[in-house]
């Protein structure tokens, strides 16, 4: 039986998309539970589109999505991937095989021709100059005129051939176009490209997106005229981000690194991107690259498209989060914390506990209403009317809460009480001052606390109760808060 090899060629002209790194973990699991080859290949030849450090990205996001490539050239002890551009003398040669058997020829047309044809109606090339002579067309190359190579299509009939997804697939030869093999640079396109190097490299089944289905039997007519044998197919539907409209960076985050500088753990973004378009079984949602290893089957893939819905991925992400170590959350949300402005001079780490179970990114941990509108500089003896028009989110109906029947009357009450008591007892002894206090008045514990985090935080939802809040905010912070939340009653 013959090894399973599988390869994954993205083109150097940007970050890993989110499709790309599904293709590319879909090649991994289906090639490593068989006990195969996943190999690397860069796409290059489109010379026009490249980006610089491109390729180092891919790697780099790959590498750390745990999808490791098996072969390639040797790079200073380590495998580097097949590059495309370094192996250009062998698509010539196979592409003047193609020409000798009658299957590719010589194509002379400038653009204006092709332009004129165009405008005329045609939809593709005319095989104008296939009805030239092998032996002028070898002349004109000879004397340096500009030349494509393109591939002989049959004009009639049709070709069936079968894809894991999808079953048999019939395509008409009408419906194809003479595509180009060579380009004028003497580079391959990626089309012709990808024939030569899968057979050369052992290919056994390509996986990729379905946009290529309908291209697939100009792949096997190429095989055939070669003499070789095709792959097996499995073609992909795209990922959308709505029932009309691809994911694409256009609207916003569509690679797994803009992901990853969101905020998202890698684990859970390639958790999630293996369900836009595998099922699982056991309809198990959230699972580690051993699981995939073990579960991954052509059969669970969808014949649909899906739909990447941030809101899931959030929520995988958090269960993700959850399930870290305070040290280890603390570790990953820093870099996040030290980018917001308004943080700074707060203990981050202790900021970080508070935070852990309520965060689905961890780039939430900015996310903090309560911050930013109770957080100045501003001197309170010289400026207090300034201060106080920065604070339009606290308001009377703010501290209204029916169940600890609490509103801005008993809050006004309360208030010269809690500052006194933050005084007296800032610090471990705060939490069970504020109890004693609810019992000397007859309250309930919650109405007591309900006050005291209305007031420092202007906020109904804060990371931590109300003594946590004041802890974070410092002594001097919290005082000048209640202070501020009386003046305003």
């Amino acid at each position: 039986m013959k090894k399973i090899r599988t390869r994954f060629a993205p083109s150097p002209t940007g970050y890993l998309h989110i499709g790309g790194m599904r293709t590319a973990l879909y090649a991994y699991l289906f090639a490593k539970q068989k006990g195969g080859d996943f190999i690397l290949r860069l796409e290059d030849t489109d010379r026009e589109r490249l980006v610089d450090d491109a390729a180092t990205r891919i790697y780099d996001s790959m590498k750390e999505a745990g999808l490791v490539y098996d072969e390639g050239p040797d790079v200073g002890g380590d495998y580097g991937p097949y590059v495309q551009s370094e192996r250009r003398d062998l698509y010539t040669e196979y592409a003047n095989r193609l020409i000798e058997s009658g299957d590719a020829y010589y194509c002379f047309c400038t653009k204006e021709r092709l332009d004129e044809m165009h405008k005329g109606g045609a939809t593709k090339y005319d095989k104008h100059c296939m009805r030239l002579p092998l032996d002028e067309a070898k002349k004109r190359v000879a004397s340096g005129e500009p030349y494509v190579i393109r591939q002989n299509v049959p004009t009639s009939g049709e070709y069936t051939f079968h894809d894991h997804v999808f079953g048999d697939v019939t395509v008409p030869y009408a419906d194809l176009e003479d595509n180009v093999l060579i380009k004028s640079d003497g580079l391959p396109t990626y089309n012709f490209a990808n024939v030569v190097d899968d057979h050369l490299m052992g290919i056994t089944h390509v996986i990729r997106g379905v946009e290529y289905l309908s291209s697939t039997p100009k792949y096997d007519l190429l095989y055939r005229a070669l003499g070789w044998e095709p792959p097996e197919y499995i073609h992909l539907q795209p990922i959308m981000r709505d029932a009309q409209h691809k994911l694409s960076k256009r609207y916003g985050a569509a690679s797994y690194k803009d992901f990853i500088n969101k905020g998202y753990l890698k684990d859970a973004i390639v958790n999630y991107i293996a369900l836009l378009g595998w099922s699982p079984k056991d309809n198990t949602e959230k699972f580690d690259m051993n699981y995939m290893l073990e579960n991954f089957s052509l059969d669970g893939l969808s014949r649909s498209p899906s739909i990447f819905d941030e809101a899931k991925l959030r929520w995988l992400n958090g269960v993700y989060i959850k399930e870290l170590s305070e040290e280890e959350f603390y570790q990953y949300a820093l870099p996040f914390m030290e980018q917001v402005e308004y943080l700074k001079g707060y203990d981050l780490k202790y900021l970080a506990g508070l935070l852990h179970s309520r965060c689905e990114s961890f780039a939430d941990v900015g996310d903090s209403k309560y911050f930013t509108e109770m957080r100045t500089d501003l001197d309170l003896s010289t400026n207090l009317t300034e201060f106080l028009t920065k604070f339009d989110s606290l308001t009377p109906d703010l501290f209204v809460h029916a169940k600890n029947k609490t509103n801005a009357d008993v809050a006004k009450d309360m208030l010269p009480d809690l500052i006194r008591l933050t005084e007296e007892n800032y610090g471990e002894n705060l939490y069970p001052a504020l109890e004693q206090y609810a019992v000397s008045k007859g309250v309930k514990k919650g109405a007591v606390l309900w006050v005291y985090r209305i007031a420092i935080t202007a906020s109904p939802v804060t990371p931590g109760g109300a003594t946590e809040m004041a802890t974070l905010l410092g002594k001097e912070e919290t005082l000048r808060r209640l202070n501020v939340a009386l003046g305003k009653l």
